[in-house]
């Protein structure tokens, strides 16, 4: 059984850090691509960003471009998601989720077949 579990979110002030994590188990993890998803509240989820199995290819939506760095630890079967200078904006529940084998990276969330629980992130202004 897949399970993905993200950990690290909270309440923070406007221009802070935040670092999510998100631990698999039940899936041969260097295998999967991985991306994290965000959705508001009244919005859609959305893309954040994505990196390959091995982890030397990464891929970010504009709007975090610069201030979000996503990593993974094979060894530790977990994918972090560094995010700094936090805007208002970027409050949502963050997902990860592991896509489909045999591509780099996704930014859809339909070959995305595995999803985390999700973590609330609330920046303050």
């Amino acid at each position: 059984q897949v399970q993905l579990v993200e950990s690290g979110g909270g309440l923070v002030q406007a221009g802070g850090s935040l670092r999510l994590s998100c631990v698999a188990s039940g899936l041969t993890f260097s295998m999967y691509p991985m991306g994290w998803f965000r959705q508001a509240p009244g919005k859609e989820r959305e893309f954040v960003a994505a990196i390959n199995g091995r982890g030397g290819i990464t891929h970010y939506a504009d709007s975090v471009k610069g201030r979000f760095t996503i990593s993974r630890d094979n060894a530790k079967n977990t994918v972090y998601l560094q995010m700094s200078s936090l805007k208002p904006e970027d409050t949502a529940v963050y997902y990860c989720a592991a896509g489909r084998v045999g591509s780099y990276y996704y930014t859809t969330s339909q070959y995305y077949g595995y999803w985390g629980q999700g973590t609330q992130v609330t920046v303050s202004s």
